[in-house]
C-alpha cells in the first residue's frame, strides 16, 4: 500500500476525467468494490447508518471513525470519509475532525454546510470559516489529506443554485481541495458549476443523475463521481423486493437472482 494515500487521491482528481468514488457501508462492500476496480472508497453516512438501524445524521464521530478505520484496512486504495458536518457547529471541532480522520487512515474527507440538529444550514459565512478551519488543520498534516466542501441547501430545499455557486467558490477561496454540490435542479446547473470554479468537482450520481453516463460527465467538466447511498439503496430494494414476494406471496423466485457463493467469496479476498 503507498504510504501517502492522500497523495495518490489527490491525483485521481481531474477535471472532464472524472473517476468513481465508491461508497462502500461494510468491510465487504468495500472489498467488493475495490476487487471490481474501483479506483477510490468512500463511507457513506446514510449507508453506515442503514447498517446500525438508524437514520442518516444519527451515527456519532466516534463511531463514523471507527467504521472508517474499519475500510481503511480492508482495503489497498484510497477511502474518504463522508463526515456530515464535521460533527461539531464551531471551526475547532471540524479541525479536530479533520486530524482524526487523518490519524485513522483516510485520504480525505467531506465537509457540509447542514447545521444537523436544525435540519437547516450554516450562514455562508459561518459555513466558510468551518471549512477554513479544515483547511488549516488539513494543511499542518504531516501527509497529504483532500479536504471536500459541499452545499446541501440545493438539495435541502434552503437555497437556490446562485447561493450554492457563492458558497463552493467561497469555499474554494478558504482552501478546500475540491468541492461538492448534491442534486443541483438540473443538469445545466451542475454543468455551471463545472465551469465557474477551478478546484474539481464532485456530482452525486443518484436519482435522476443515474442517467447520465461517465462521458457526459467527463464533457462538463466534472471531476469525481460519488454515490452517496444510491448503491446501498439499491441493494436494499432488492432486499426489499425479494422480502416482500416470499412474506406476502410465498414467492421465493427472486432468491434465484443471487450471485453465487464462489464469486462472492472470490470478491473479497485481500
Amino acid at each position: 500500500m503507498p504510504q501517502d494515500q492522500g497523495a495518490v487521491f489527490r491525483a485521481l482528481h481531474r477535471k472532464g476525467a472524472p473517476f468513481v468514488l465508491a461508497n462502500a457501508w461494510d468491510i465487504g462492500s468495500a472489498k467488493v468494490l475495490a476487487n471490481l476496480g474501483a479506483r477510490a472508497i468512500a463511507t457513506s453516512s446514510a449507508a453506515h447508518a442503514f447498517t446500525l438501524g438508524l437514520p442518516d445524521g444519527t451515527v456519532t464521530r466516534d463511531q463514523a471513525l471507527a467504521h472508517a478505520q474499519d475500510l481503511v484496512a480492508a482495503v489497498d486504495v484510497p477511502v474518504s470519509g463522508d463526515f456530515e458536518n464535521g460533527f461539531g457547529d464551531d471551526p475547532e471541532t471540524v479541525a479536530e475532525t479533520v486530524r482524526l480522520a487523518a490519524e485513522v487512515g483516510l485520504a480525505g474527507i467531506c465537509i457540509e454546510d447542514t447545521r444537523l440538529a436544525e435540519n437547516t444550514t450554516y450562514d455562508r459565512d459561518i459555513a466558510v470559516e468551518r471549512i477554513r478551519a479544515a483547511a488549516a488543520a488539513a494543511r499542518a498534516l504531516p501527509q497529504d489529506f483532500f479536504l471536500v466542501a459541499r452545499a446541501d441547501g440545493v438539495m435541502l430545499d434552503l437555497y437556490d443554485h446562485a447561493e450554492s455557486l457563492a458558497r463552493i467558490q467561497a469555499f474554494e477561496a478558504a482552501g478546500a481541495d475540491g468541492l461538492y454540490v448534491p442534486m443541483p435542479k438540473s443538469w445545466d446547473d451542475l454543468k455551471a458549476l463545472a465551469a465557474q470554479t477551478t478546484a474539481p468537482l464532485n456530482a452525486l450520481c443518484a436519482g435522476p443523475y443515474a442517467q447520465h453516463g461517465l462521458a457526459e460527465y467527463a464533457e462538463i467538466g466534472v471531476a469525481r463521481i460519488s454515490l452517496g447511498s444510491a448503491l446501498a439503496r439499491a441493494t436494499h430494494r432488492t432486499l426489499f423486493d425479494a422480502a416482500t414476494a416470499m412474506l406476502t406471496e410465498g414467492d421465493f423466485t427472486p432468491l434465484a437472482n443471487g450471485i453465487s457463493g464462489a464469486k462472492i467469496y472470490a470478491l473479497l479476498k485481500p
